[in-house]
């Protein structure tokens, strides 16, 4: 099982990145690979690419402000949360996605 997420929030700055981390870790822990692509305050990290789209079973959008060239993940499925849960809460969110593709 593949997942990706892009992460960003209004300053672009930590909790950016806290998302990303929380989500990969959790990912980890649950034995799904996952790549994370952040939007932050230096612009886009570790670009999801069309091949990576190509082979995902799912994506994580964080929705605290509008994810750039979201239209890339129009056919895939997809959950949309805060930034706050994707933190807080990611080992729930990841384990809830991974039945809803059972």
């Amino acid at each position: 099982m593949k997942f990706l997420a892009v992460t960003a929030c209004p300053s672009g700055v930590a909790h950016t990145y806290m998302a990303a981390e929380a989500i990969q870790q959790a990912c980890e822990k649950a034995g799904v690979e996952c790549k994370v692509e952040t939007q932050g305050s230096i612009g886009i990290e570790n670009e999801i690419t069309a091949a990576d789209i190509a082979t995902a079973d799912a994506v994580i959008l964080t929705t605290d402000m509008p994810i750039k060239n979201v239209e890339r993940f129009d056919n895939i499925k997809k959950v949309k949360i805060g930034v706050g849960p994707a933190i807080k809460q990611a080992d729930a969110i990841v384990e809830k996605m991974i039945s809803m593709l059972k």
